[in-house]
């Protein structure tokens, strides 16, 4: 006998007549059907993503007409171009780490009031550093929405729609990533000043989503957690009716907040190792290829007409819905692994093609770009899914700190290399970057594909 919650009801047998226990009139959070409520959470962090892509896509529009009215050479480019993904690796680690402390709700209204101020303050820059300033400050912002949007959305999401939700962070950043490559591609020339303006814009989005996030409730797993059972009780009942309850049979018996330390404990080390290092392995060469795409496009010359542009950003957002599909299909380590094969092997193949080879770099590149945009929403699942609820914000934290810390060094030392060592050799060391990633995967990738956040702690 299947119960309300989808589980078996255990059946006695009293003198040789089976007696049937009632069965459960609800259903645990983890099962809950997809609702209105999920639907405004996944809302709310879609937003703050598409913000997100749109304030890391504008700045490589902004860089040329920026570098002319400032005068900057390729390291000043290389920092500004950088500067975001080094505010999202302070802004991982402490909101994460307080996102675990002080509950999920505070950071994640804390962390876009930064987001908007800065996004619009770019306007008023008045040299590199201060700009560069800025962008760090807006990255801070953005890596605790990193870290307590992922940890926020898995924790109220059902299993069965858990890797569709959180893999769609990455078709929504892509999107804002997009359409600022779209309006940067249209605008960002138009005027000595235009680069304000397109900075600025990101503002816009940012002040929306800041605005429909009051409100928001506290995650009722970290409140079981810290052994707020009542307060999660009365959450669930709320916005999810009183067919739907808590699983409290894990509750612990007095409150705990594992923190950074926790991480590293044997149980789960080897976790935190692969979340760290698949990616920092995929988004090196994801940032450092699109945050100069256009001068990457005319460095080898496919910019003439600006259709190679326009196709990959196609690429892009094709890539991210197909993302999605792949995501419910295939299993997580088989989607990362053969991901990671393909998009090596477009890279090397880029190194060795030379210059006059126009349709196979743009197939190589298109291919690139399908699969990187594909995979992409991997990193919106696996850490929330790796970790358990009192170390999940700082687990998710970490990873991305670590991937934006190798995404900023791999920003600002691409430009650099492309001057000093060439196209080709720039594009092995990238290729390089994503074997690395596909060997550490086979070797520690686990499966969490129907995964219970409960048992995270035993994947």
């Amino acid at each position: 006998m299947v119960s309300g919650d989808g589980q078996s009801v255990p059946v006695r047998n009293t003198g040789g007549q089976a007696e049937q226990r009632a069965p459960r009139k609800y259903t645990f959070l983890d099962d809950a059907p997809l609702g209105r409520f999920h639907c405004k959470i996944a809302g709310l962090t879609f937003g703050a993503h598409f913000t997100e892509g749109y304030a890391l896509g504008t700045v490589g529009y902004a860089l040329p007409s920026l570098s002319k009215q400032m005068g900057l050479d390729a390291v000043w480019n290389g920092l500004l171009g950088s500067s975001a993904l080094i505010g999202i690796f302070f802004g991982s680690l402490v909101f994460g780490w307080l996102s675990d402390r002080i509950g999920r709700q505070k950071i994640f209204l804390l962390s876009f009031t930064i987001i908007t101020v800065a996004a619009f303050a770019q306007f008023y820059a008045n040299s590199a550093l201060t700009l560069c300033l800025l962008r760090v400050l807006l990255g801070f912002g953005m890596g605790g929405d990193f870290a307590v949007g992922h940890a926020i959305l898995a924790e109220f999401s059902p299993r069965k729609h858990r890797g569709m939700l959180l893999g769609s962070f990455s078709v929504i950043w892509t999107i804002g990533y997009v359409a600022a490559n779209v309006i940067g591609m249209h605008y960002a020339e138009v005027l000595p000043d235009a680069w304000r303006w397109l900075l600025a814009s990101a503002g816009v989005p940012a002040l929306l989503v800041l605005i429909l996030r009051v409100g928001t409730p506290e995650s009722p797993r970290w409140l079981l957690g810290m052994g707020r059972l009542s307060e999660a009780q009365a959450i669930v009942r709320r916005y999810f009716g009183a067919g739907v309850r808590l699983d409290t049979s894990k509750m612990p018996e007095r409150p705990h907040v594992g923190g950074f330390a926790r991480l590293f404990h044997r149980d789960l080390i080897r976790r935190t190792l692969f979340n760290c290092i698949f990616f920092v392995c995929l988004v090196i060469p994801y940032f450092a290829i699109y945050t100069f795409l256009p001068s990457i496009l005319k460095l080898i010359h496919l910019s003439e007409s600006g259709g190679a542009d326009l196709l990959l950003n196609g690429f892009l957002i094709a890539g991210a819905l197909l993302g999605i599909w792949l995501t419910l299909v295939l299993p997580r380590r088989v989607f990362l692994i053969s991901s990671f094969f393909v998009t090596w092997v477009c890279l090397v193949v880029l190194s060795l093609l030379p210059e006059s080879s126009t349709t196979g770099m743009i197939v190589a590149f298109a291919l690139f770009t399908l699969i990187m945009s594909a995979v992409s929403n991997l990193v919106g699942v696996f850490p929330p899914e790796c970790f358990p609820t009192e170390v999940r914000a700082c687990g998710v934290g970490l990873a991305v700190a670590c991937s934006r810390l190798g995404s900023a060094v791999g920003t600002f030392l691409l430009p650099v290399g492309v001057e000093q060592f060439g196209f080709p050799v720039a594009m092995m060391v990238l290729a390089t970057v994503l074997l690395v990633g596909m060997l550490v995967s086979v070797a520690w990738a686990p499966e969490t594909r129907h995964l219970r956040l409960n048992d995270a702690a035993r994947v």
